[in-house]
């Protein structure tokens, strides 16, 4: 007998544009919602919220600016609330504004708990479903489908079930399309939300019905999945898990949680994209994407331990729960003191620009690496360096300049009684095909001079050095009972407007740790674009 099994579909309804944009740190222009559109709808979501028309020029502008028919998978809402107590429809500015959107769909929130109606509307309970009934009905007969959020639906239901559960039955009678249970407070454990969906599940079953977590408890995802478990059929939430406080469910957890761990039918091949739309709609948000986020962040399927690395070479479900390929993410192993043979076997088998390494090359690597992690370098964040240091290993490094020395000073200049200004100044001294290269040049600060001078003497000869940007810069004092005189370690991130890539110094002085960091960006630069090695080999400068 043939079986047939037909996958449960659940929607995504996006709002990281609206419940998104209120996180602390966000502020999206017109021209950054309207890119985060496209790659939401890119990425297969069936419902993007844009925002609320009417609350401030940046929304109306994006309602008017969406090209609504280049829209392959989503549809446009727009939020907003029911009428204010005591006026009709009709004469409420802000259902106006809403009917007159150009969004098909609105969503509008509602008080479902009777404390927030009395004391935050100050109005009366019956007053409430009213409103309710009236402002769905209303923008109903604008030609609009209506999505009703139950807002503080959860604490309104324990302390008082039976208003809680009439506010969601009279906003279905009314016309609403989805009923959605809002855990506005974030305060709801999941077995909580799992009884209370149910409840109103059973009560209309009729009703489509969808949950908002907010994660103040850290149960956002846990607390979605239990109320699609309850019968729900829509999840909303914000990509990266941006929002209010600590932010919404992540969209980025429960879509592979939903599809890959319980097989329902979500945005399909789609999710292939997942790892990329992240990272994208995070460097819009101007944030860095959190490197530990679940599936997409960047040491998701990292490894560090010798044995996990040695376990995954031999079978990837030893230490990973999915394929990372399968939400577009990659594996990766970190190279540090705790690596052994497999793990620095891992991480040469994807150099960029070192290959063949033989078992007694990979044992000089690794005695280099414990060496140097003694005196404070740590390479699971500098990959570059770490090519870097393998090249220098094996002696296959490039020699595009040499460096005789390098000073650096400052001084205090007095621009008024109550104002002085420190200046740095760096000069640099290096040799490339027999010719003396000396260069001079300020900065802000003693970094900044030093990294302006280099490139000053390099650029005639090396002009890819125009591409190049320190984009990160970060100082780690590694013991601090040392005091002012500690080893720090520096970091670099730099990128070339295609490529980033990363570097470590080590050293008491932090002007000289910050020159090697700066050296191997652009040795690792240099390497990348394919620059010719036009200066005799010096000794080896291992660090």
């Amino acid at each position: 007998m043939l079986i047939i099994k037909i996958m449960r579909h659940i929607e995504i309804y996006d709002t990281t544009l609206r419940d998104g944009a209120q996180s602390e740190g966000i502020n999206y222009s017109v021209s950054d919602k309207l890119k985060i559109i496209k790659k939401l709808d890119n990425l297969g979501v069936q419902y993007i919220e844009a925002g609320w028309p009417g609350a401030n020029p940046v929304d109306n502008e994006v309602f008017n600016q969406i090209d609504y028919s280049a829209l392959k998978n989503a549809q446009i809402a727009a939020f907003g609330c029911t009428r204010k107590p005591g006026i009709r429809e009709e004469d409420d500015n802000i259902l106006k504004t809403l009917a007159a959107s150009k969004a098909s769909i609105i969503t509008i929130f509602g008080k479902a708990w009777d404390f927030q109606v009395t004391e935050a509307l100050n109005t009366t309970l019956e007053e409430n479903l009213s409103m309710i009934e009236g402002s769905i009905s209303f923008l109903i007969k604008s030609g609009k489908e209506v999505f009703f959020d139950c807002e503080h639906f959860f604490d309104g239901y324990k302390a008082n079930p039976e208003y809680a559960l009439n506010v969601a039955k009279t906003a279905h009678q009314a016309g609403a399309k989805r009923i959605i249970l809002c855990d506005t407070n974030g305060g709801t454990l999941n077995n909580e939300i799992y009884k209370i969906t149910k409840a109103v599940v059973d009560l209309i079953p009729s009703a489509l019905i969808g949950i908002h977590a907010h994660n103040d408890s850290d149960l956002a995802i846990a607390n979605s999945i239990a109320s699609v478990d309850a019968g729900a059929s829509q999840v909303q939430g914000c990509m990266n898990g941006y929002g209010e406080r600590c932010g919404n469910t992540n969209i980025c957890s429960i879509i592979p949680n939903l599809q890959l761990k319980r097989d329902f039918d979500i945005i399909g091949e789609n999710i292939s994209k997942l790892s990329d739309t992240a990272k994208q709609i995070a460097e819009i948000s101007n944030k860095s994407l959190n490197s530990s986020m679940p599936y997409v962040g960047r040491s998701a399927f990292t490894h560090k331990a010798g044995v996990h690395a040695s376990g995954v070479r031999k079978n990837s479900q030893t230490y990973e729960h999915i394929d990372p390929s399968v939400v577009g993410n990659s594996r990766r192993f970190l190279i540090s003191d705790q690596a052994g043979s497999a793990s620095i076997k891992e991480k040469l088998n994807n150099l960029r620009f070192v290959q063949n390494i033989s078992d007694d090359d990979i044992k000089k690597i690794i005695d280099e690496i414990k060496k140097l992690e003694w005196k404070g370098f740590a390479f699971e964040g500098a990959d570059a360096s770490f090519e870097i240091l393998v090249m220098k290993v094996l002696n296959k490094q490039p020699n595009f300049f040499n460096i005789l020395g390098f000073r650096v000073i400052g001084d205090t200049i007095t621009l008024s009684d109550v104002n002085q200004k420190t200046i740095s100044e760096a000069s640099i001294k290096i040799e490339i095909e027999n010719e003396i290269i000396h260069t001079v040049s300020e900065g802000d600060g003693p970094v900044n001079a030093l990294d302006k001078a280099l490139r000053k003497a390099l650029v005639e000869k090396y002009p890819e050095i125009h591409n190049f940007k320190l984009d990160d810069f970060k100082v780690r004092i590694l013991d601090s009972k040392d005091a002012t005189a500690a080893q720090v370690r520096v970091n670099i991130e730099s990128s070339d407007g295609l490529h980033k890539w990363d570097t470590v110094g080590v050293s008491e002085n932090i002007i000289e740790a910050s020159y090697m960091a700066i050296v191997d960006s652009i040795y690792y630069g240099l390497i990348m674009q394919g620059a010719k090695s036009i200066c005799a080999p010096a000794a080896a400068r291992l660090p």
